[in-house]
């Protein structure tokens, strides 16, 4: 156990998502080890990737691994059940990524992506089983998962499985109250159970780099020498139970101004924390598609059309102007059908508590959204 990082999690973790890559596409090696070097010196130590990075793993074993003493750091990967077609293919994953990375074991490890949509496979594969096996070997150190449900499910799964170390979750500023994220409900069950929370997407994709006038006007007055990306990184940072805030740096630049912010970190003052709250509310009233993600619309739909993501993809281009991540969330909730499916039945419309024309806006997305350009 003497190779073992044995101090605490930062609260910036390098998240491995989206590495800086050439103009062949490839991961630059050189400028991740640079990011690399910058971030251990300020201090941290959370590095995160999964199985599912294309080049990642490999990168990371040659900017760090290969390059920094065992003990400096923790690195943190995933297991993930739509990679696999069976149980075994689902648990040689870890073998291939302790390969890739050359890390001898994982401090952290997750079942990753965890939905309404593959939970079941994950207890069909008996991968939470396998996770105590895998710690009794010592290949890790800790387990947890990442989720992408509802609050609901969260719940359950962390009643049934009460060693759980950690929980992954999507929280930023303006997904708090999304009705399709339920950012603040899956962290209040965290806090019911006592589990830490790592932060995904706490820039939301990048989009909260660069929010919408109504927000940035909000952040430039309180602060102008602050960054956008300060403004949403300390305030989940700021929040009780976090234990790393997941930032997925694509540049030295982009690390340099993380660090700035969090190396040390220094929780939101009252002020501050008004401020966001102002940009929230700005967020909220930018004219967007008033879905409350009910999903009584669902149920009798002839084409099973997830509508509430799809608005919620939609509203990602609407609020933030950002086609290509709502064209990437539309792609990654359509894969059963798209708006265009949609046969204009209407039962969707009888439902809806809101009384939304859902045919005219499944229209409207899947003009915009599904439009090659």
């Amino acid at each position: 156990m003497g190779d073992c990082y044995t101090g605490t999690p930062s609260k910036l973790g390098f998240g491995l998502m989206r590495l800086p890559r050439d103009e062949k596409g490839n991961i630059d090696v050189e400028e991740t080890s640079r990011m690399v070097d910058a971030f251990l010196a300020a201090g941290l130590t959370y590095f995160d990737t999964a199985y599912v990075y294309e080049g990642s793993e490999e990168a990371i074993r040659k900017a760090l691994v290969e390059r920094h003493p065992r003990n400096t750091y923790t690195l943190t990967d995933k297991l993930n059940v739509n990679a696999a077609k069976n149980e075994e293919e689902a648990k040689k994953q870890i073998q291939v990524s302790l390969e890739r990375t050359g890390a001898g074991f994982f401090d952290y490890y997750l079942l990753h992506a965890i939905s309404e949509d593959n939970a079941g496979r994950y207890e069909k594969f008996r991968i939470w089983d396998y996770m105590h096996e895998l710690l009794q070997k010592g290949l890790i150190r800790h387990y947890g998962f990442s989720f992408h449900g509802k609050p609901e499910l969260l719940d359950r799964l962390l009643s049934e499985h009460p060693d759980v170390a950690f929980v992954q979750l999507q929280i930023n500023y303006a997904d708090w109250e999304s009705p399709t994220v339920q950012a603040r409900r899956n962290w209040e069950v965290c806090r019911k159970y006592g589990k830490q929370v790592v932060v995904m997407e706490p820039v939301k994709g990048g989009t909260l780099a660069n929010p919408p006038e109504a927000a940035s006007e909000i952040f430039k007055e309180a602060d102008p020498a602050a960054s956008f990306a300060s403004w949403a990184i300390r305030w989940v940072a700021s929040k009780e139970g976090i234990m790393t805030v997941l930032s997925g740096m694509s540049s030295l630049s982009q690390m340099q101004d993380n660090l700035s912010f969090m190396a040390p970190f220094a929780p939101m003052t009252a002020k501050e924390k008004e401020t966001v709250e102002l940009a929230q509310k700005a967020l909220a009233g930018i004219r967007n598609i008033p879905c409350t993600a009910c999903h009584y619309c669902t149920g009798g739909c002839p084409k099973k059309i997830s509508i509430p993501d799809i608005f919620s993809a939609m509203n990602t281009y609407l609020v933030f102007g950002d086609l290509a991540k709502a064209k990437q969330n539309y792609a990654w909730n359509t894969h059963e059908a798209k708006a265009s499916d949609c046969i204009r039945c209407g039962q969707c419309e009888r439902q809806c508590p809101q009384h939304l024309p859902i045919r005219e806006l499944l229209a409207k997305t899947a003009e915009k959204l599904e439009a090659r350009e």
